[in-house]
């Protein structure tokens, strides 16, 4: 008897096709494409400039097994389902995958969910729609338009500067920020001002800062000004002389989008962008629970909108009533920034909001926990009442001079039950009970010289904030991006802040000299609510192409003639070179930076970059010193090498385990941050 066809379902991770397969069922088969199947070639431009732009795709290498695979599979199904992503990206993949199994695209061949839970799987396969090729488009033009840019500037950076550089449309005007904010701060010219602050007790003792004379705005701007000052406040008295107490209100922020979690997560966890979107992934397509199988913890992760389901909100409702009361159930309407925004998918939120974070928390790595403890709580803060405050308002007088001051009540917790973001600050400050015309006990008095701040450096956080902000490429993109300038040497890391390096500042100058509108934040915002249009307005994506193309094309052809070599100077080491006596330099490789002699080609002597980390080599007592393998892989290994071969693919720590005494490692487990060294050795904390 023939073995009855199955459908077949193509996701694009294995661990997706694993949790899928689950809630399918014996009458369907589910594989992953592993990402895309076709892309433009690497190796050269792929886009056919003179026959209107048409992009020359290529089976990607390496990938010939796995299409085989699925044109296999699909020849032998019933049905094929395309299940990628439910994003711009997403839905070329399908577009691609159609052309290479020869799926029809006027049949309802792709499924869409926004989250891998059983029920939305079932209904996604139940309505099956067409590809929906003004996404296709939209993606299609992102994607040559980058390609244009990268591909044509970045060879000319490698002739006229050095090999390895790059520029792109979001990139290069990521960096334009970064180093005019550089040079914001280094033009910056402090101001000098004093604050001038009152102590005063009644019953207990509180403070008020000089803010007025002659009910007029005060600044205090030198230490003649402040003495003075100081020398009339000693004398008469000091009385209330307005007294503002009203309610306040402070509402919840709505649910994450994938650049609002990528600026709570770096400020409250700490997580740069790319660790961030690598484990919301994770939680995305599924998590082991203990007793639950694989479970999809999340929503889509890449998202702009702010909508929550009807479903969903029900839910929390639910949650919310029973476990808080119903005084705590709120009534929020949360708009997207964008009103035009095409609203295929909700906010980043749970998938089951009776999945407590604690009670799965087993379950999970570490981090996994913390980032689906942010978004647990981040989105049922979403669906809860205000937090209240009582405020109340003091001015205090003498002669002309007002000072002021503020107290604060926590009177309802709201949302804050169980979420505070990184911008709530609230702290109760109680003042004692005042009332308007009485004297105050004045027990001090003082002048303090400030001067005013530079803006602060770009964080990953704050950048990601601005981009957002000024309409600059998309939030799913933004990982990649500060990856690439870190990548490039164009920017440096220090502790949380991205400086702009000297090669950072020459690059940004040779994009705004010779491509203005590449750099250009107006132009670049622009450009990207053009794309848009694409999928919103059924805008050709091939006319967006073709207007970009003629000026540009003009500018690639004057810069080539006009930008002259540029020599990048080697950073000293401060070493001499012991073969030949030359300085050492700081040189970049493909694996990233060494110390190479400046006498090269002459002198081949190079080494790597040795950096303690304070532990000792438990075999010979020397330092153990992080270097890279010959494939660019970090490892840490004893100084004393080759006569100690001691070393450690994790970062060792100047602990030793208490059940073998073999140093402990920084490695993350369910038990926590430190393991045993030793591979016979199970201990962990």
């Amino acid at each position: 008897m023939a073995t009855a066809k199955k459908t077949l379902v193509i996701v694009e991770s294995p661990s997706k096709a694993k949790t899928i397969g689950k809630y399918l069922g014996a009458n369907y088969k589910v594989i992953a494409s592993v990402g895309h199947v076709r892309d433009l070639p690497k190796s050269k431009l792929g886009i056919d400039i003179e026959n209107d732009f048409e992009p020359q795709y290529i089976p990607i290498r390496g990938k010939g097994d796995i299409i085989k695979e699925l044109r296999k599979e699909a020849k032998k199904a019933s049905k094929v389902y395309l299940a990628t992503d439910p994003d711009r990206e997403g839905e070329a993949i399908s577009w691609h995958l159609a052309n290479l199994l020869g799926i029809d695209l006027d049949t309802p061949c792709r499924i869409v969910f926004n989250e891998i839970i059983k029920s939305s799987i079932k209904d996604a396969i139940k309505h099956p729609r067409k590809i929906d090729l003004n996404l296709v488009d939209a993606q299609q033009a992102r994607r040559v338009l980058d390609r244009l840019v990268g591909y044509q500037i970045s060879p000319l950076l490698w002739r006229k500067v050095r090999k390895g550089l790059s520029a792109g449309r979001v990139q290069s005007a990521a960096l334009k920020i970064i180093c005019d904010r550089e040079k914001e701060i280094k033009d910056f010219d402090p101001k000098e001002y004093w604050t001038i602050t009152a102590e005063f007790k009644k019953g207990k003792k509180f403070s008020a800062k000089l803010m007025e004379y002659k009910k007029k705005k005060l600044v205090v701007e030198n230490k003649e000004q402040n003495d003075k000052i100081l020398a009339e406040l000693n004398t008469g008295s000091y009385s209330v002389t307005a007294l503002n107490q009203k309610e306040r209100m402070k509402k919840p922020f709505a649910p994450f989008t994938t650049s609002s979690m990528q600026q709570e997560a770096s400020t409250k966890l700490n997580f740069n962008t790319k660790k961030t979107m690598l484990i919301a992934q994770q939680l995305y397509e599924g998590v082991e629970i203990k007793g639950q199988g694989t479970v999809g913890l999340i929503t889509y992760l890449r998202t702009d909108s702010v909508r929550i389901s009807e479903e969903a909100k029900a839910a929390a409702a639910d949650f919310i009533n029973e476990k808080y009361g119903k005084e705590y159930l709120g009534k929020n309407v949360y708009s997207n920034k964008k009103k035009d925004i095409q609203d295929a998918h909700e906010a980043i939120r749970p998938s089951n909001i009776s999945l407590e974070p604690e009670a799965i928390k087993d379950s999970l790595s570490n981090d996994q926990f913390k980032l689906y403890r942010l978004i647990w709580c981040r989105f049922m803060a979403s669906q809860m009442t205000a937090a209240k405050f009582d405020n109340l308002q003091v001015e205090i007088e003498n002669g002309d001079y007002t000072f002021k001051t503020t107290g604060s009540k926590l009177l309802f917790d709201g949302y804050q039950r169980v979420y505070k973001s990184s911008m709530d600050e609230d702290k109760d400050k109680i003042l004692p009970a005042l009332e308007k015309g009485e004297l105050l006990d004045l027990i001090g008095l003082g002048g303090e010289q400030n001067f005013t701040q530079p803006p602060a450096r770009y964080t990953e956080a704050s950048l990601v904030k601005e981009l957002e902000e000024k309409n600059i490429g998309r939030p799913s993109t933004y990982a990649p991006i500060v990856g690439t300038l870190s990548e490039r040497k164009y920017v440096t890391r220090e502790k949380k802040s991205l400086v702009p390096t000297e090669l950072g500042f020459l690059v940004t100058g040779l994009m705004e000299e010779y491509f203005k509108e590449i750099v250009d934040v107006n132009f670049t915002a622009g450009m990207e609510d053009k794309l848009d249009d694409v999928e919103i307005k059924d805008l050709e994506w091939k006319k967006i192409i073709r207007d970009f193309y003629g000026p540009f094309e003009k500018e690639l052809e004057v810069a080539d003639h006009a930008i002259e070599k540029v020599t990048v100077e080697d950073q000293p080491t401060g070493e001499t070179c012991e073969l030949c006596g030359k300085p050492m330099v700081l040189k970049t490789g493909r694996f990233g930076e060494f110390i190479a002699c400046s006498g090269y080609p002459e002198c081949k002597n190079t080494k790597p970059i040795v950096k303690t980390i304070d532990v000792k080599c438990p075999k010979c007592g020397k330092d153990i010193v992080a270097r890279k393998s010959k494939k660019g892989k970090l490892f840490y290994g004893c100084s004393g090498y080759p006569d100690c071969d001691q070393s450690y693919w994790y970062k060792p720590v100047d602990k030793k385990c208490p059940k073998c005494g073999a140093l402990l490692i920084e490695k993350k487990t369910k038990a926590g941050n430190l393991a045993c060294s030793n591979a016979e050795c199970d201990y962990k904390e």
